[in-house]
């Protein structure tokens, strides 16, 4: 009996203690991460920012976390991508301008590359070197030169669009004629690709066969997905599309007014926000029937195109979910720039030659939207200004960080002044990874720039920048410095008028009223802190009578037509020539036979 006691007293401390050790919390492990990238999306497109269009998964993602409702980025892809990777300033890390539109005479220039680099180190590489499997799928555009592709700057696995866009259906197939083929890579190499899919599925297609290859490692993941959806041309399925139908029957006005009431319903600018019209956007009223209709179609496959981009971040998550992953992963959703305000009139015959227009095939294989000034008033309600400016509507962007291993509070509003170089900083905190210093792996590099916002995560409430610490920001001679609630801003025509204005962006994010009489003081210093920064960040004066559109058409001519051409244009033109003077020959001989006299009979 004393046996039995003693083994049954000894069983029951063991089953107590592994009881114990189960009831225990385990070992905290570092969180899987993963950065969700729009293409020229409005600060209130998202749902959960203020948009009709339909967001669910996002504004999931937002009821479990915070939304940043100050957050700027660049104003067009490559550079606000650069900083994103880098958490480097873009005119320090090599994409001081967007290759298409940078002055021929700044291309090569120190901070103006148009490529990452060699001082600069990735989030990636920096994730990989502390034990996470990396991977990327979707639109690069910071570089195309081997050094600079994913495989080289941290990415285990990649399938990468290298430029600043493509065809959503055809995958090969040019969207300007700016380059001379689109430039796909899967782990650095050129890859067999399908005649035909849809990127926003493609892409997350791609990530979930990287994160599936990767289980069985035990490693945390960092996936980066850089979604073509909405940059131009917008395509979507057509089940999306017709969801819309109708939905944006009233214009492009009525649609900025209903998303700034939503904007302020939700906390995300103050109440009574006041707003503009722009100068750029047409009267709707004035419209005929038949171009209401156009028109209206335009937005719907806009809609649609954003729709798509969700449901696939819904597989994203899914796939997560039927893993087990899902609650030990980060997500950061983020727009690169504002939406596209240009109407793209000066590749109109180009456009016209590769594809359709036509009001039933809008948003298919073959077609071609461009969203135009007027619908991206809507897309930034109630900011001002649009991509390529430093109006809050080019680089005001919905920000969104949520998960439970990000211990972030939820379905909060962070109204502080953030900047996409805070990303950078603040993955690293949260995956216990230290910042590099002033040298990595023997290279100097840039130190990072921006702050972390893990503070904010656990207590929007908080501030990662003070009343007195100032942000620059230029791009294409539009520019801007933040200090406090204030922004002093230069926006170039159509949208600007080239002189600086200064805002209160805490009562006013819609930039309507000019505060430079009312303070002088800060007006001028300002000026002068901008002018400060813009020297130590080596930022170039754009040329006199510069235009960004009319530097696109010569970008085009002197770094692809040129090059691409001008061989066979010497060519056909020495031939021409050459059949001119033979020409010209066989006439004057035929003149001299006529010319001889001949003998009489």
């Amino acid at each position: 009996m004393k046996t039995n006691a003693r083994t049954i007293g000894l069983l029951l401390g063991l089953s107590l203690a592994t009881a114990v050790l189960a009831a225990s919390p385990a070992k905290p492990t570092r969180p899987n991460i993963v950065v969700l990238v729009a293409d020229d999306w409005g600060f209130s497109d998202v749902g959960a920012f203020g948009g009709e269009i339909a967001t669910p998964h996002l504004d999931s993602l937002a009821q479990r976390g915070v939304r940043f409702s100050n957050f700027h980025v660049a104003a067009s892809c490559s550079p606000t991508r650069a900083m994103l990777l880098t958490g480097v300033d873009n005119h320090r890390n090599g994409h001081g301008n967007l290759r298409e539109t940078m002055p021929v005479a700044h291309l090569g220039k120190p901070g103006y590359q148009a490529a990452l680099t060699p001082n600069v180190v990735t989030v990636a590489s920096l994730l990989k070197a502390s034990g996470y499997r990396t991977a990327i799928a979707g639109k690069w555009n910071v570089g195309n030169e081997p050094r600079n592709l994913p495989n080289q700057r941290g990415f285990d696995q990649s399938f990468v669009m290298g430029d600043t866009g493509s065809d959503n259906w055809e995958p090969e197939k040019r969207y300007l004629p700016h380059n001379a083929k689109v430039n796909w890579y899967e782990n650095g190499l050129p890859p067999v690709l399908p005649k035909q899919f849809y990127t926003s599925t493609f892409f997350i297609d791609k990530t979930i066969e990287y994160l599936r290859a990767g289980r069985g490692s035990g490693q945390p993941f960092f996936a980066y997905v850089g979604f073509q959806a909405n940059h131009v041309p917008l395509q979507a399925p057509q089940a999306f599309i017709d969801k819309y139908k109708g939905r944006y029957d009233a214009g492009w006005t009525a649609l900025r007014e209903a998303r700034r009431a939503k904007a302020i319903e939700l906390g995300l600018v103050p109440k009574d926000t006041p707003m503009v019209s722009m100068t750029t956007t047409r009267d709707w009223a004035a419209l005929s029937e038949q171009d209401k209709r156009y028109q209206a179609r335009l937005m719907e496959v806009y809609a649609a195109m954003a729709d798509a981009l969700d449901h696939e971040v819904g597989r994203l998550i899914a796939h997560l979910k039927s893993t087990g992953e899902f609650d030990n992963t980060v997500f950061v959703f983020l727009s690169d720039n504002g939406p596209e305000g240009a109407d793209y009139k000066e590749a109109d015959l180009w456009v016209r030659m590769h594809y359709s227009r036509d009001l039933d095939r809008l948003g298919g294989p073959g077609a071609y939207v461009v969203p135009g000034p007027s619908w991206s008033s809507a897309s930034a309600s109630p900011l001002n200004g649009f991509k390529f400016y430093a109006g809050e509507g080019g680089i005001r962007s919905p920000l969104i960080i949520s998960g439970a291993a990000a211990h972030t509070a939820h379905n909060q509003v962070h109204a502080g002044l953030t900047h996409v170089t805070d990303i950078v900083p603040t993955l690293l905190d949260l995956a216990g990874v230290a910042r590099p210093g002033s040298n990595y792996q023997g290279q100097p590099i840039e130190a990072l720039t921006g702050l972390s916002l893990l503070p904010v995560l656990a207590d929007p409430s908080a501030r990662v920048r003070g009343p007195d610490d100032s942000l620059g920001y230029e791009l294409a001679g539009n520019k801007a410095l933040f200090k406090g609630d204030l922004k002093l801003v230069w926006n170039n025509p159509p949208v600007g008028d080239s002189q600086w204005r200064l805002y209160n962006l805490s009562r006013d994010p819609g930039e309507t009223q000019d505060l430079q009489k009312e303070l002088p003081q800060q007006f001028a210093a300002m000026q002068a802190d901008y002018a400060v920064w813009a020297k130590a960040n080596g930022v170039l004066p754009v040329p006199e009578g510069y235009d960004p559109v009319q530097q696109v058409m010569i970008n085009t001519v002197v770094t692809y037509w040129l090059p691409t051409y001008w061989p066979h244009g010497v060519a056909t033109l020495l031939a021409l020539l050459g059949l001119g003077v033979a020409l010209k020959r066989r006439a004057q001989r035929r003149a001299q036979r006529r010319a001889k006299p001949t003998k009489a009979a």
